[in-house]
């Protein structure tokens, strides 16, 4: 490792306290320039432990930065990934406080809904279209820990993905009804369009994000399993967010979701 225990520990510490008390930090690569991706997943893991010790729940996975869009902006040339938990979950009825957030970005996404176990190691698009029981409207809720996005690859792994929130829209659609590599979504930001896109700018082709996904978490020993919500990556770019704002998302053929926040 390139940094021992002892670093991820503190780097671990700091990501909790910045993310429970809404105040951002200063990116911890600037303060350990040898942190590699290995320990940045680790880093991660030791928050999402201390969160599943204290009663929390994995509900699935996130792929982040899968689209040209997202890594350009992040400044970054591959996806990373993040778990979701079951307290992450969001509704759409019930309006999210800004004041609790650092930075939040709001991301239109494909989601999907496992019906069976993935395999890991040598998982395949069609192992995937196999697993999927479910094709969802979804909206992503992003929020770095780190002051003023300003991360590195490193930076967002460690820090869940920048991983906040996920919401899921009402409509079920069988993986087999749709075409989930050709889909077109419109974000709408207080009644104006604000972001559009097709699921084909996620990787080529959101299945590609999803077995990606089964066979990196699998080299960490975790696995993808029947009931797992997996959001595969945004199309468009992220859009910052404001106290008061109402979000609309639209998929063609998939139905649509929303978000409000205080």
């Amino acid at each position: 490792m390139a940094v021992d225990q002892a670093v991820r520990e503190q780097i671990a510490a700091e990501l909790w306290k910045a993310e429970t008390s809404a105040t951002a930090i200063d990116r911890p690569t600037d303060t350990h320039p040898d942190l590699d991706v290995v320990d940045a997943y680790e880093i991660q893991l030791i928050n999402i432990r201390k969160r599943l010790e204290a009663g929390a729940r994995v509900a699935g996975h996130k792929v982040g930065l899968a689209s040209e869009a997202m890594q350009k902006m992040m400044g970054v040339d591959e996806p990373d990934y993040g778990h979701l938990l079951d307290e992450m979950q969001y509704f759409e009825e019930t309006p999210i406080d800004a004041k609790k957030l650092c930075f939040p970005r709001v991301e239109v996404e494909v989601g999907f809904i496992l019906g069976e176990d993935l395999p890991g190691e040598g998982c395949t698009n069609e192992d995937v279209i196999a697993a999927v029981e479910w094709v969802v409207p979804s909206i992503e809720l992003i929020d770095s820990r780190i002051k003023d996005w300003k991360i590195t690859l490193c930076d967002t792994i460690a820090d869940n993905a920048s991983s906040c929130g996920w919401i899921l829209g009402q409509q079920r659609v069988p993986i087999g009804e749709i075409d989930t590599g050709d889909i077109d979504a419109v974000l709408h930001r207080n009644g104006e369009i604000v972001a559009k896109g097709n699921s084909s700018a996620v990787l080529g082709h959101p299945l590609n994000a999803v077995s990606w996904l089964a066979r990196k978490v699998d080299s960490f020993g975790v696995r993808l399993r029947k009931g797992d919500v997996i959001l595969p990556g945004t199309a468009t770019r992220a859009i910052d967010i404001s106290s008061g704002d109402h979000f609309v998302a639209e998929f063609a053929g998939l139905g649509s979701v929303t978000l409000d926040f205080t």
